[in-house]
Order: C-alpha cells, then structure tokens, then sequence
C-alpha cells in the first residue's frame, strides 16, 4: 500500500514558531487552520503508515488541541502496547522525538515493577536492555524517588532502577531535512525496534492485561 507521510515540510516548523512563547488567543485562531494541515494531519498519515507496518502502532492515538500553549507547540501520538506501555511521539520546533514509555501507574503496577526489578533474573535483564539503549544514546529518564523504597536494602545492586515510578527511554530524531521525506516512517520503525526489548520486559513483568502481540 502506498504511504500516506510524505514528511514535515518548512512550513510546519514557520506555523509553531508563530505559536513559539506564549501565544494569544488570537493567533491560535489564526493559526489553527495551517497548524492542522501542516503539523497535525502529517502526524496521522504518519502513524497510519506505521500501523500498516507494525501491528504495534495500531492501538493509536493523535493529540488534537488543549486550553494551553504547550499543545498547540506540541502534536503528541501514543500507541498503546500494554496498559500504562506506550510508544509516544512528539513533533515540535526540536524535531521529533521518540519514546518506550511506562507511566501514570497505579500502586500495584508500581510494586510490580520493583519485584521484577529485585528478582535476580528479571532484574538482570532489566539491566542489560536499560544499558544497552543507553549505549545506542537513548535518554533514559522518568519519575524518581528520592531514596530507594524502604522494603528493599539501600545498597541493592540494582538500587537506582528500584527508585524509578515511571521508566522512559527517548531517543530525539531532531529536526534535519530528513523530517521532510518519508523516512520517517522507516526511522520511528527502526527506534520501535531498539525499543522493543524495554516494552516486551514492561509488558511481561508489568502489565496486568493480555498485551497486543508486540512483533519480532
């Protein structure tokens, strides 16, 4: 099937940066109608073209727009892969990024997380995945505890993984003139593919639901 993203052309990037700072109201009207064809619809087309690739991004979502600022500056996608497991995009005046994401998790999931984490087994792994995206220069961030939660020993050979509440790794595309091409498409499926590991521990040790087939 022939794709649909045809990229990011300059225009988008002119539309954003009259949204740049704190924009009135006035120039989000105005804007509104360039920034949906310019900056919004290539952001459908694009995850429309990976969901045909990857059964992964088919469980999809792309932002519209909020009361504030920082959504009009900002078109955010999300694919669901598990619950609270997410591959996220964000396009803005940076370029585009991309993300393996766990976040916004209840307390048990949260427990989930640290018993894999301490398992010697799953932890290990953890490990090594986390280690290896940061060789291949993902950020690897998220929500921290100060100290390390009381039931586990403050020395525990994986002690900064047990303080993680939420685990993110981003990798920033930037904003080259390969955002203006198709590319793209193939660029975001080969970050899934570094990303896939992370997801398919979240989702194994993580998730409570049956999670979509995340494929090889």
């Amino acid at each position: 099937m022939p794709r649909q993203f045809a990229g990011w052309d300059e225009s988008a990037f002119d539309v954003l940066l009259r949204l740049d700072g704190e924009p009135s109201q006035e120039v989000m009207r105005e804007t509104r109608k360039d920034r949906e064809r310019l900056v919004r619809q290539p952001m459908v087309s694009l995850l429309h073209d990976l969901a045909w690739e990857d059964p992964a991004f088919e469980d999809h979502s792309v932002w519209r727009y909020g009361k504030t600022p920082w959504w009009w500056q900002n078109q955010s996608a999300v694919a669901r892969i598990a619950r609270n497991i997410e591959i996220g995009l964000r396009f803005n005046l940076d370029g585009l990024r991309v993300q393996g994401a766990w976040w916004y998790a209840d307390s048990e999931q949260i427990s989930r997380f640290r018993a894999a984490v301490a398992a010697e087994a799953s932890g290990r792994v953890l490990v090594d995945v986390v280690a290896e995206l940061r060789g291949r220069g993902f950020e690897i961030t998220g929500d921290l505890l100060k100290r390390v939660p009381r039931e586990y020993p403050a020395d525990h050979p994986r002690a900064a993984l047990l303080r993680h509440r939420s685990l993110l790794a981003v990798r920033h595309l930037g904003s080259d003139e390969r955002l203006h091409t198709p590319e793209v498409v193939d660029r975001v499926l080969a970050t899934y593919g570094e990303l896939r590991p992370l997801l398919t521990w979240l989702t194994t040790h993580v998730a409570a639901c049956v999670p979509p087939a995340i494929s090889d």
